[in-house]
């Protein structure tokens, strides 16, 4: 299932500090849609419906990888449960698979501690929520970041040359905004980072109690968790839950 660790290329030959893990590849990979040129479209309703349309198949191509990794995940869990014994070849992916979600495969043994922190970051993301933040940080794609670097999400890189120097950054700043060579790998640093950083571990453990609870996991309920993605605070996960809310009826799921 997971082929080896991904790193994200960037301008000047140095690499994004999102690795991941790499599922399988259909035999052709879908082709990356031209990206339209929001800064000309005029009619609003236009525009949002040809930035959401852009986007959303990367979204479903992230939530499916997820969703096969995490279907791993639990066939394990399974195997485990009924004293199977894990194959060689199982316990090498769910070993780069921890690489990628950072969580250690300690002795090199599968445990349930192991397995049940893994499922908490191996998860899905509802499209309104990748969606709205999307078109929040980027403007509706109209951004320097979204039309130079395909960086619909905001991610920073700290390798000087890694990114676009920002015009606006603090004296004695470093970071740049990374560079990604499409709007798919844009989406994948997204999910990677909300579904591994530290500072999202609200997000996940409320997505992982809606799911205990049998509740459908929005996008609604996981901004909740957002707190720390921008300085706003509270101020941006209320804009976020107003976005979700005002263009329900774009969304097609979540």
């Amino acid at each position: 299932m997971i082929k080896n660790l991904k790193k994200i290329a960037v301008a000047g030959g140095t690499l994004v500090i999102f690795g991941c893990a790499e599922p399988e590849k259909p035999a052709e990979e879908p082709k990356q849609a031209t990206r339209p040129d929001f800064n000309v479209m005029e009619d609003i309703s236009q525009k949002k419906q040809a930035f959401f349309n852009f986007l959303r198949p990367a979204v479903a191509q992230e939530n499916a990888r997820v969703s096969q990794e995490r279907s791993f995940l639990l066939a394990i869990q399974t195997q485990l449960k009924v004293g199977q014994v894990i194959q060689e070849s199982d316990l090498n992916e769910a070993r780069q698979l921890g690489d990628a979600y950072k969580v250690d495969l300690n002795d090199n043994t599968i445990t349930e501690q192991w397995l049940d922190e893994m499922l908490i970051r191996v998860d899905e993301i509802p499209e309104a929520l990748v969606l709205s933040q999307a078109a929040n940080e980027s403007g509706w794609g109209t951004s320097r970041f979204a039309r130079e670097g395909h960086n619909y999400f905001g991610q920073w890189c700290y390798t000087p040359g890694c990114g676009l120097v920002p015009s606006a950054r603090n004296e004695g700043a470093s970071h740049e905004v990374a560079v990604f060579s499409d709007a798919q790998q844009s989406v994948h640093a997204y999910f990677m980072n909300v579904n591994r950083n530290r500072a999202y571990a609200e997000l996940r453990e409320i997505r992982a109690q809606e799911r205990a609870s049998g509740h459908q996991v929005t996008g609604l309920k996981l901004a909740e968790g957002l707190h720390r993605y921008s300085e706003r605070g509270d101020a941006y996960v209320d804009e976020i839950q107003g976005m979700i809310r005002h263009n329900r009826q774009y969304w097609q799921q979540g």
